[in-house]
């Protein structure tokens, strides 16, 4: 096995962003600290339907095996789509407008909602090394209206960015809605970031009647070199005045168990934004990543009226060709039986109005 120092350096700064492993200087990082419950048995998260982040062997066995195929990306994919939103957007209706990967700006009754903000150029621990954007964001930060809330699903690089959550905070100083644990994150870089902790099936008042509940998810988290699950990831439910959105971030799908449990304890759901990207190798990513396949099961089990998708051709995380999320997704489809207009899969720039 050749494992150059240059490749040990991708390798810590991809798999960090994919997969939570360490950045060394923030290995002593603070992290949480509460009461036991039956999903935090006092040090870490754990989730009782879930399963356990893969060992360092199997990532070295991923990252590094003689049998491993990777896909070469281009080096630019821009999206011919650029989105200039409105101030706000009042009235009985939600504007959804893709910044790519799982960023997203949710307008709605008369706020402006970020989900999993990364405006950065990488999604990584290093400045100089790891995933990097193939596309800008389909926003221009610049051309941001007033953001009152940001969701942050968890820790791992690409879903929690110090760096733009930063440059929110100076901007806009938004409320932060994240799960335990990951406002110690976002504090302990920059005090200036108005986070605020929740647990799983906490509901939060956002105002002018929208409200935002924090719902289990098949995922796992770390930033540091001892941290791996001492902070909480979660999925949204968003109660908006056009009916319940169901948000997820980041998720593995094994029997859908976590998918129908948002029906039956939030249905009916008017949409549902459901990851389809950086799945492969199967082996390695089946528990913490939905490949298409899984997320067009997972709009069965949830029942959403509508999908969209994202966590695809963005940031190269995983193995897969850029193109293949949106042509599997176009084939699993396909195969159920469901309509292709049902589950969209948009480009960073694009709109959707419900």
């Amino acid at each position: 096995m050749n494992i150059t120092r240059r490749k040990v350096l991708g390798w810590l700064a991809g798999t960090a962003a994919a997969l939570g492993l360490p950045s060394l200087w923030i290995s002593q990082m603070k992290t949480y600290a509460g009461p036991a419950s039956d999903h935090f048995d006092g040090m870490r998260f754990f989730d009782p339907d879930g399963a356990p982040p893969k060992s360092l062997r199997n990532v070295l066995r991923w990252q590094f095996g003689r049998d491993r195929e990777r896909a070469v990306w281009p080096e630019r994919t821009p999206s011919p789509y650029a989105d200039t939103p409105p101030a706000r957007v009042d009235g009985a209706k939600v504007r959804l407008s893709f910044v790519g990967h799982a960023s997203w700006l949710i307008q709605t009754a008369g706020l402006n909602i970020l989900v999993d903000p990364v405006w950065s150029e990488r999604a990584s621990p290093f400045s100089f090394a790891g995933p990097k954007r193939h596309n800008d964001p389909g926003i221009a930060f610049e051309a941001l209206p007033k953001v009152d809330i940001v969701l942050v699903s968890h820790g791992h690089y690409d879903h929690l960015d110090v760096a733009t959550l930063s440059r929110l905070a100076a901007k806009f100083s938004p409320r932060v809605i994240t799960p335990l644990g990951n406002d110690v994150t976002m504090r302990s870089s920059d005090d200036a970031i108005k986070a605020e902790a929740f647990d799983w099936q906490q509901r939060v008042d956002l105002g002018n009647g929208v409200a935002v509940t924090l719902v289990p998810t098949r995922h796992w988290s770390a930033r540091g070199l001892f941290d791996r699950n001492k902070a909480l990831w979660a999925s949204f439910v968003l109660e908006t005045p056009v009916g319940k959105l169901y948000i997820v971030c980041d998720s593995g799908y094994s029997e859908g168990r976590h998918f129908r449990r948002v029906a039956e304890d939030h249905g009916p759901l008017r949409l549902a934004i459901l990851p389809i990207g950086a799945y492969e190798p199967r082996w390695f990513m089946k528990d913490q990543h939905m490949n298409p396949s899984d997320a067009v099961k997972a709009l069965a089990d949830c029942g959403a009226a509508q999908a969209l998708a994202h966590h695809h051709g963005t940031f190269q995380l995983t193995d897969e060709a850029i193109d293949a999320p949106v042509i599997a997704l176009a084939e699993a489809l396909d195969e159920a039986k469901i309509p292709r207009e049902r589950f969209v899969a948009l480009k960073p720039g694009q709109v959707v109005e419900i």
